[in-house]
Parts: structure tokens; sequence; C-alpha cells
């Protein structure tokens, strides 16, 4: 008996070392911080610090607070052009050399050009790292600005628009084509690829000026994320870009969208698609408004993975489709932003099928979305959108973590909400679910695009 007492005893004991170490451990999960060290130079450069151990990398992001959104006018696509430039050679490194330093020490490096910021980053063995601050801070400092490289790039990046929009089906939908139909200011409506005429009339006052205006160490983030020594780096940051010279910023333009009042719906023929194709958008909340975080959650529901609501309509039960993609900001993710953005998702289609079928098949999703929202389900967009987070903070050796940081540095003074996000997503309510869907999922606030294939693409309708 006494034998049979002390075997309970010690069971219980156990039961109770394994329930407490579980919790010590979904506690210790759901604790989990990004470490981060967030400072200024003088010249107004926003640092971020971020060291991780995990393996003898570093990654080196610089953002700059320019982005297609507020890009000259008449002079669309020059975000992206300039983006261009910035490979073309500065005062110590000369055309590809840039290129060639990153991969000849074991690198990777890669730019490019989005609403609200344009970047640039390497991921490089950890002690390389000085010399990519190095090289970061000399194109910081000044550029190669030539006629021979502007008009090569000016080439470089027409062919890009013909290969990646012109000459491809479905080219630029709905990522490029959408914004413009949907949105009414010119900031967020125009053409951010660049029209061909406004990339050949750039000029070399035109790449002057906006270089020294927008990449200046004060419109910028600087961000470092893996092994290293904080003293270090902070040495070397201040050694390499203390002294950079800061700029006169302008005024940023009135990006703000009025609020949608009517559904608005279009066609855009093209001769190279096989196969109709619709996309629908859905203005979005204010960024980092309760409705924001909410309608992440109901991303979650409606579109992101396999269980997703439309998924299951479209692809499953009607067959419509093979796929639907979707999300908040086609062009990032729904954190990396800072003006006005859609919510959108969009599919192909059979030819013996009628946008009309389609778009009945997701008012009726979208009808009963509210009676599936419950406590339960709530629970499970939570699951999914924390595991999407964590999925780009760990993406790339910490490369979307060093997008946040740079981006919420950028954009609210403030690196540090990396580690609040999940918290903010977890004070979504069900009420406020609902009350979202109500202001925000209506008709009148919803623009549809349809492809429509195998005809003149000389004939596409015009915005």
């Amino acid at each position: 008996m006494k034998l049979q007492l002390l075997f309970f005893l010690c069971l219980l004991c156990l039961s109770c070392n394994e329930q407490q170490s579980s919790a010590k451990e979904e506690n210790s999960i759901s604790a989990y911080k990004v470490p981060v060290e967030y400072y200024k130079l003088d010249n107004g450069l926003k640092v971020i610090l971020s060291r991780d151990t995990t393996a003898p990398t570093a990654i080196v992001a610089v953002y700059y607070n320019i982005g297609f959104r507020i890009e000259p006018k008449e002079r669309t696509g020059f975000a992206h052009l300039f983006e261009h430039m910035m490979f073309q050679g500065s005062k110590n490194l000369g055309k590809m050399e840039f290129i060639n330093l990153v991969q000849k020490n074991g690198g990777v490096l890669n730019g490019s050009t989005r609403f609200d910021f344009t970047n640039y980053f390497e991921i490089v063995p950890a002690h390389k790292l000085e010399t990519m601050l190095w090289a970061e801070a000399d194109r910081m400092r000044g550029l190669d600005i030539t006629q021979d490289n502007l008009t090569n790039q000016q080439g470089v990046v027409k062919n890009e628009v013909k290969v990646n929009v012109l000459n491809q089906p479905y080219g630029g939908f709905p990522w490029l084509d959408m914004p413009q139909y949907a949105n009414e200011n010119w900031y967020n409506a125009h053409n951010f690829y660049g029209d061909l005429e406004d990339l050949d009339s750039a000029n070399l006052e035109d790449v002057s000026d906006f270089f020294k205006t927008y990449y200046a160490p004060n419109n910028a983030a600087l961000a470092v994320v893996g092994d290293f020594s904080y003293e270090e780096v902070k040495q070397w940051v201040q050694k390499y870009f203390g002294d950079i010279p800061s700029a006169q910023l302008p005024p940023r333009p009135e990006i703000a969208e009025p609020m949608q009042t009517e559904e608005k719906s279009f066609v855009k023929n093209d001769s190279l698609a096989n196969k109709p194709a619709i996309a629908v958008a859905y203005k979005m909340p204010e960024r980092n408004t309760p409705e924001y975080y909410a309608m992440g959650l109901i991303d979650q529901i409606l579109v992101q993975g396999d269980n997703s609501l439309l998924r299951q309509k479209l692809v499953n039960d009607k067959g419509y489709t093979s796929g639907v993609s979707g999300g908040i900001n086609y062009l990032g993710n729904m954190f990396n932003y800072q003006g006005p953005m859609l919510w959108m998702f969009n599919l192909t289609y059979d030819n013996d099928t009628s946008k009309d079928e389609v778009i009945a098949a997701v008012d009726s999703v979208i009808t009963n979305l509210k009676s599936q929202i419950t406590k339960e389900n709530l629970e499970g967009a939570l699951v999914k959108m924390r595991s999407s987070l964590y999925d780009d903070l760990g993406g790339s050796f910490g490369l979307g973590r060093a997008d946040l940081l740079c981006s919420f540095a950028l954009f609210d003074d403030d690196p540090g909400r990396i580690n609040s996000l999940e918290d903010e997503f977890k004070k979504v309510t069900p009420e406020l679910i609902l009350s979202t869907i109500d202001s925000y999922l209506r008709p009148t606030n919803r623009t549809i695009l349809v492809v429509n294939p195998l005809l003149d693409n000389s004939k596409n309708s015009q915005k």
C-alpha cells in the first residue's frame, strides 16, 4: 500500500513538473522579444541593431523614406529608376564593383522599390560586416551620376517594363493595375513602374536633385541584424556614416484617399491572356488602428491558407479556379507601408464561367462571414497570423526582421513595435471583427477589375 502511494505521489509530481515545464515553455514562447537597440546619429540617420548568433552571418539593410508613391509628378517610375542608379558606382566603387564586392565575399544582395520606401540589403558572413557598412556609406555619401549611367539604366528599366508588363500575359495584374483603378489621389493611383515617355524625359539634374533630397541620412534607416558585437558595430556606424551631411527634406505630399461610396468596376483587355481573371479590392482601415489589426485577421480567415473561406468556396465547392491569391499590400506585407492601402484577392477562372458567377460566390462568402466569426475561428486566425509573422521574422537569415525594424523606424520612429504586434492582434474581439466587416467589406468600398482575354491589346480600357 505504501509502495502504491509512493508510486502515485511520484506520478503526481512528474505530472506537475511536466505541466510547469509546459507552462514555462509556453510563457517563454509568447514572451519572445526581438532584441532592439535604437538610436540616431547627429545627422539624423536612424540606426537599429538586433543581435542574433544563430548563424555566423550578418545583414546590412538601408531603407530610404522614398517610394514610388511620392515620386515627382511627370516622372513616373523615377523612384524605381533611381534604385537602379544606386548600383552604377560611387566615390570608391565603380560600376559593378559594389555587386562584385558582396558576391566575392560570399554574400548576396538586392534592392527594391516599394510604395513608401526604397531598400538595399546585403547578407554576408559576419566577419565581412564592417566592409558592407563602409560600402553602403560610400554610396550614401555620393553616387557617380553620369549621362552614360543614366542612359544605360533608362534602357534597362524600359526593357523591364516591356518584359514584365507590356509583353507579359496578365502583366501588372493586379499589383500594378489595381491601385490605378481603385484610388483617386494621383500619388496612390499613377503608374508606379513608369510611363515610357516619363522614363525617357529624366535628365541628370533630376537624378542629382533626387539623390541630394531623398538619399540623405536623415531620410534613412540602417538596420544591422546578425552575429556581431554591439560596441564594435556602433563604432563602425559612427566612423562610416557619422559625417555624411543631412539634407533639407521637402514637405510630404498629401496622400490621403477619400472615402469610397460607390462600387467601381473595370475591364482590362489582354490579348496575351488565355483565360479571364478577376481581382477584388477593398480600401483598408488606417494603419495601426484597431480596425487595421482586425483586417489582418479577416485576411487570414478569408484568403490565407488551404482552409480560407474564399478558397473553400471558389476552389473546393464551385471549382471555378485552382487557387486564390491575396492579402494586404501585394508589394510587401501588412506592416511595411505607410499610406493608404488595399486588401485584395485575385484569381483566374475558366472561359465558360462568368464574372457574375464568380462575384455571386464571393458575395455569398462575404455575406455569411459574420455568422462564422466565433471565438474559436478567431483563435485559429490568430495562430495563422502568428505563424506568418514569425516566418517573416526568421526568413532569409533575418532579412524579414530587418525589414520590419527599418519600416517601423521610418514610419513610426519606433522599431520596438516589432515586439508589440502579436499583442495588438490579441486585442481584436469578435465584436470588433463584426464592426470592421460592416465598415470595410461593403460593396461600396470595393473595386472589381476583370482581365478579358484574347482581345486586341490596343483597345485596353484606361482609367
